[in-house]
Protein backbone atom coordinates (compact mmCIF):
# COMPACT_ATOMS: atom_id res chain seq x y z
CA UNK A 1 0.00 0.00 0.00
CA UNK A 2 2.87 2.37 0.80
CA UNK A 3 4.33 1.83 -2.68
CA UNK A 4 0.98 2.22 -4.45
CA UNK A 5 0.21 5.52 -2.75
CA UNK A 6 3.70 6.85 -3.51
CA UNK A 7 3.35 5.83 -7.18
CA UNK A 8 -0.03 7.57 -7.44
CA UNK A 9 1.38 10.75 -5.88
CA UNK A 10 4.42 10.75 -8.19
CA UNK A 11 2.32 10.13 -11.32
CA UNK A 12 -0.04 12.95 -10.33
CA UNK A 13 2.83 15.39 -9.73
CA UNK A 14 4.48 14.44 -13.02
CA UNK A 15 1.23 15.06 -14.89
CA UNK A 16 0.55 18.29 -13.01
CA UNK A 17 3.97 19.62 -13.97
CA UNK A 18 3.44 18.65 -17.62
CA UNK A 19 0.07 20.43 -17.63
CA UNK A 20 1.72 23.64 -16.47
CA UNK A 21 2.94 24.11 -20.03
CA UNK A 22 1.59 27.33 -21.64
CA UNK A 23 -0.25 25.23 -24.21
CA UNK A 24 -2.50 23.68 -21.53
CA UNK A 25 -4.96 25.02 -19.01
CA UNK A 26 -3.05 25.25 -15.76
CA UNK A 27 -4.32 23.34 -12.74
CA UNK A 28 -3.80 25.57 -9.72
CA UNK A 29 -1.17 24.67 -7.16
CA UNK A 30 -3.71 24.46 -4.35
CA UNK A 31 -5.41 21.62 -6.20
CA UNK A 32 -2.17 19.65 -6.25
CA UNK A 33 -1.79 20.25 -2.52
CA UNK A 34 -5.38 19.09 -1.98
CA UNK A 35 -4.81 15.87 -3.91
CA UNK A 36 -1.58 15.05 -2.09
CA UNK A 37 -3.23 15.76 1.27
CA UNK A 38 -6.02 13.36 0.34
CA UNK A 39 -3.48 10.66 -0.53
CA UNK A 40 -1.71 11.33 2.77
CA UNK A 41 -4.97 10.88 4.70
CA UNK A 42 -5.51 7.55 2.95
CA UNK A 43 -2.03 6.51 4.06
CA UNK A 44 -2.83 7.49 7.64
CA UNK A 45 -6.03 5.42 7.53
CA UNK A 46 -4.66 2.20 6.04
CA UNK A 47 -0.86 2.13 6.21
CA UNK A 48 0.32 4.24 9.15
CA UNK A 49 0.84 2.95 12.72
CA UNK A 50 -2.68 4.22 13.45
CA UNK A 51 -4.12 1.58 11.11
CA UNK A 52 -3.30 -1.31 13.45
CA UNK A 53 -5.24 0.35 16.26
CA UNK A 54 -8.64 -0.49 14.78
CA UNK A 55 -8.24 -4.05 16.06
CA UNK A 56 -8.24 -2.71 19.62
CA UNK A 57 -10.44 0.42 19.54
CA UNK A 58 -13.73 1.09 17.77
CA UNK A 59 -12.83 4.79 17.97
CA UNK A 60 -9.79 4.15 15.75
CA UNK A 61 -11.94 2.20 13.32
CA UNK A 62 -14.37 5.12 13.18
CA UNK A 63 -11.53 7.54 12.53
CA UNK A 64 -10.39 5.35 9.61
CA UNK A 65 -13.93 5.33 8.28
CA UNK A 66 -14.11 9.14 8.44
CA UNK A 67 -10.75 9.57 6.73
CA UNK A 68 -11.62 7.17 3.91
CA UNK A 69 -15.21 8.28 3.29
CA UNK A 70 -15.55 11.89 4.44
CA UNK A 71 -12.15 13.63 4.31
CA UNK A 72 -9.82 12.08 1.73
CA UNK A 73 -12.34 11.76 -1.17
CA UNK A 74 -13.35 15.45 -1.44
CA UNK A 75 -9.68 16.45 -1.22
CA UNK A 76 -8.85 13.98 -3.99
CA UNK A 77 -11.60 15.33 -6.25
CA UNK A 78 -10.65 18.95 -5.56
CA UNK A 79 -7.27 18.05 -7.05
CA UNK A 80 -9.01 17.31 -10.40
CA UNK A 81 -6.96 14.11 -10.69
CA UNK A 82 -8.09 12.76 -14.06
CA UNK A 83 -5.94 14.95 -16.30
CA UNK A 84 -2.78 14.94 -14.14
CA UNK A 85 -2.92 11.16 -13.72
CA UNK A 86 -3.43 10.63 -17.46
CA UNK A 87 -0.60 13.00 -18.36
CA UNK A 88 1.62 11.63 -15.62
CA UNK A 89 1.68 8.15 -17.10
CA UNK A 90 4.40 7.19 -19.61
CA UNK A 91 3.43 8.54 -23.03
CA UNK A 92 2.84 5.13 -24.60
CA UNK A 93 0.59 4.04 -21.76
CA UNK A 94 -1.25 7.34 -21.40
CA UNK A 95 -1.80 8.14 -25.09
CA UNK A 96 -2.32 4.65 -26.52
CA UNK A 97 -4.09 2.86 -23.66
CA UNK A 98 -5.46 5.04 -20.85
CA UNK A 99 -6.78 8.05 -22.79
CA UNK A 100 -8.55 6.08 -25.58
CA UNK A 101 -10.09 3.82 -22.94
CA UNK A 102 -11.25 6.83 -20.92
CA UNK A 103 -12.85 8.41 -24.01
CA UNK A 104 -14.74 5.32 -25.13
CA UNK A 105 -18.49 5.80 -25.13
CA UNK A 106 -19.34 2.79 -22.88
CA UNK A 107 -16.85 4.03 -20.26
CA UNK A 108 -18.29 7.53 -20.34
CA UNK A 109 -21.84 6.17 -20.10
CA UNK A 110 -20.79 4.05 -17.13
CA UNK A 111 -19.31 7.16 -15.53
CA UNK A 112 -22.58 9.02 -16.07
CA UNK A 113 -24.57 6.25 -14.40
CA UNK A 114 -22.16 5.87 -11.48
CA UNK A 115 -22.03 9.64 -11.01
CA UNK A 116 -25.79 10.03 -10.57
CA UNK A 117 -26.55 11.32 -7.05
CA UNK A 118 -29.03 8.52 -6.35
CA UNK A 119 -26.41 5.87 -7.13
CA UNK A 120 -23.72 7.70 -5.17
CA UNK A 121 -25.93 8.19 -2.11
CA UNK A 122 -27.07 4.56 -2.15
CA UNK A 123 -23.53 3.23 -2.49
CA UNK A 124 -22.23 5.32 0.42
CA UNK A 125 -25.17 4.42 2.66
CA UNK A 126 -24.90 0.73 1.82
CA UNK A 127 -21.18 0.64 2.57
CA UNK A 128 -21.67 2.50 5.86
CA UNK A 129 -24.50 0.34 7.17
CA UNK A 130 -23.34 -3.03 5.80
CA UNK A 131 -19.87 -2.88 7.34
CA UNK A 132 -21.30 -1.91 10.73
CA UNK A 133 -23.57 -4.94 10.95
CA UNK A 134 -21.95 -6.87 13.85
CA UNK A 135 -21.47 -10.13 11.91
CA UNK A 136 -19.93 -8.37 8.89
CA UNK A 137 -17.83 -6.14 11.16
CA UNK A 138 -16.43 -9.21 12.94
CA UNK A 139 -15.63 -10.82 9.59
CA UNK A 140 -13.56 -7.77 8.65
CA UNK A 141 -11.70 -7.90 11.95
CA UNK A 142 -10.78 -11.57 11.69
CA UNK A 143 -9.73 -11.67 8.03
CA UNK A 144 -7.00 -9.54 6.46
CA UNK A 145 -8.57 -10.00 3.03
CA UNK A 146 -11.99 -8.83 4.16
CA UNK A 147 -10.37 -6.04 6.13
CA UNK A 148 -8.72 -4.78 2.93
CA UNK A 149 -12.03 -5.12 1.07
CA UNK A 150 -13.71 -3.11 3.81
CA UNK A 151 -11.21 -0.26 3.47
CA UNK A 152 -11.47 -0.36 -0.34
CA UNK A 153 -15.26 -0.20 -0.21
CA UNK A 154 -15.17 2.73 2.23
CA UNK A 155 -12.83 4.66 -0.08
CA UNK A 156 -14.71 3.73 -3.26
CA UNK A 157 -18.06 4.68 -1.72
CA UNK A 158 -16.57 7.93 -0.45
CA UNK A 159 -15.24 8.82 -3.89
CA UNK A 160 -18.63 8.08 -5.43
CA UNK A 161 -20.46 10.08 -2.78
CA UNK A 162 -18.38 13.23 -3.19
CA UNK A 163 -18.33 13.16 -7.01
CA UNK A 164 -21.68 15.01 -7.47
CA UNK A 165 -20.74 17.48 -4.73
CA UNK A 166 -17.27 18.51 -5.95
CA UNK A 167 -17.92 17.81 -9.66
CA UNK A 168 -14.27 17.60 -10.77
CA UNK A 169 -13.21 17.57 -14.40
CA UNK A 170 -14.84 16.26 -16.53
CA UNK A 171 -17.94 17.92 -15.13
CA UNK A 172 -21.37 16.44 -15.63
CA UNK A 173 -23.57 18.33 -18.07
CA UNK A 174 -26.47 18.11 -15.62
CA UNK A 175 -26.86 21.04 -13.25
CA UNK A 176 -27.87 19.59 -9.87
CA UNK A 177 -28.37 22.99 -8.27
CA UNK A 178 -29.95 23.07 -4.83
CA UNK A 179 -30.60 19.33 -4.91
CA UNK A 180 -26.98 18.83 -3.81
CA UNK A 181 -27.72 20.62 -0.54
CA UNK A 182 -30.63 18.21 0.03
CA UNK A 183 -28.31 15.37 -1.00
CA UNK A 184 -25.85 16.32 1.74
CA UNK A 185 -28.61 16.66 4.32
CA UNK A 186 -30.05 13.24 3.50
CA UNK A 187 -26.58 11.73 3.74
CA UNK A 188 -26.35 12.75 7.39
CA UNK A 189 -29.42 10.70 8.32
CA UNK A 190 -27.87 7.18 8.11
CA UNK A 191 -24.82 8.48 9.97
CA UNK A 192 -27.04 10.02 12.65
CA UNK A 193 -28.92 6.75 13.10
CA UNK A 194 -25.77 4.65 13.40
CA UNK A 195 -23.89 7.10 15.62
CA UNK A 196 -26.98 7.63 17.81
CA UNK A 197 -27.26 3.88 18.29
CA UNK A 198 -23.59 3.61 19.29
CA UNK A 199 -23.79 6.56 21.68
CA UNK A 200 -27.01 5.68 23.52
CA UNK A 201 -26.93 1.88 23.41
CA UNK A 202 -26.28 0.21 26.75
CA UNK A 203 -25.09 -2.98 25.06
CA UNK A 204 -21.78 -3.70 23.36
CA UNK A 205 -22.45 -3.84 19.63
CA UNK A 206 -19.19 -5.57 18.70
CA UNK A 207 -18.24 -8.30 21.21
CA UNK A 208 -14.95 -8.90 19.36
CA UNK A 209 -13.51 -5.91 21.23
CA UNK A 210 -14.18 -7.49 24.63
CA UNK A 211 -10.95 -9.51 24.50
CA UNK A 212 -8.84 -6.54 23.38
CA UNK A 213 -9.89 -4.26 26.24
CA UNK A 214 -8.95 -6.55 29.11
CA UNK A 215 -5.87 -4.53 30.00
CA UNK A 216 -7.35 -1.10 29.17
CA UNK A 217 -8.79 1.51 31.50
CA UNK A 218 -11.33 2.39 28.78
CA UNK A 219 -14.31 0.04 28.75
CA UNK A 220 -15.65 -1.39 25.51
CA UNK A 221 -18.93 0.43 25.99
CA UNK A 222 -17.21 3.78 26.57
CA UNK A 223 -15.07 3.22 23.50
CA UNK A 224 -18.24 2.51 21.53
CA UNK A 225 -19.84 5.72 22.79
CA UNK A 226 -16.76 7.78 21.93
CA UNK A 227 -16.73 6.27 18.43
CA UNK A 228 -20.37 7.17 17.90
CA UNK A 229 -19.84 10.70 19.21
CA UNK A 230 -16.82 11.14 16.92
CA UNK A 231 -18.80 10.07 13.90
CA UNK A 232 -21.82 12.19 14.82
CA UNK A 233 -19.77 15.34 15.36
CA UNK A 234 -17.36 14.96 12.45
CA UNK A 235 -19.97 14.08 9.83
CA UNK A 236 -22.23 16.92 10.93
CA UNK A 237 -19.40 19.46 10.66
CA UNK A 238 -18.02 18.14 7.35
CA UNK A 239 -21.39 18.00 5.62
CA UNK A 240 -22.43 21.35 7.06
CA UNK A 241 -19.25 23.01 5.72
CA UNK A 242 -19.80 21.37 2.32
CA UNK A 243 -23.44 22.51 2.29
CA UNK A 244 -22.46 26.09 3.13
CA UNK A 245 -19.84 26.14 0.34
CA UNK A 246 -22.31 24.75 -2.21
CA UNK A 247 -25.02 27.19 -1.10
CA UNK A 248 -22.62 30.13 -1.32
CA UNK A 249 -21.64 29.19 -4.87
CA UNK A 250 -25.27 28.78 -5.91
CA UNK A 251 -26.20 32.15 -4.43
CA UNK A 252 -23.21 33.79 -6.11
CA UNK A 253 -24.31 32.31 -9.44
CA UNK A 254 -27.85 33.63 -8.91
CA UNK A 255 -26.51 37.12 -8.26
CA UNK A 256 -24.51 37.01 -11.50
CA UNK A 257 -27.61 36.02 -13.46
CA UNK A 258 -29.67 38.82 -11.90
CA UNK A 259 -27.01 41.38 -12.72
CA UNK A 260 -26.78 40.18 -16.33
CA UNK A 261 -30.22 40.05 -18.00
CA UNK A 262 -28.77 38.59 -21.22
CA UNK A 263 -27.27 35.66 -19.29
CA UNK A 264 -30.59 35.13 -17.52
CA UNK A 265 -32.46 35.04 -20.82
CA UNK A 266 -30.08 32.48 -22.30
CA UNK A 267 -30.31 30.33 -19.14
Amino acid sequence: MHVLLVVIAVVYLRGWLRLRSPSFQVIDGWRAVSFLLGVFLIWIAVASPLASGDAHRLTVHMLQHLLLMSLAPPLIWLGEPVRPLLWGLPRRVGETVALPLFLRRPIRRLGTVLGHPAVCWTAATAALLAWHVPAVFTLGMHSETWHAIEHASFLSAGLLFWWPVVQPWPKSSADRGWSIVLYLFLATLPCDILSGFLVFSERVAYPAYLSTHRHSSLSVLNDQQYAGALMWTAVTIIYLVAGVIVSTRLLSGSKVLLKNPRTMEVA
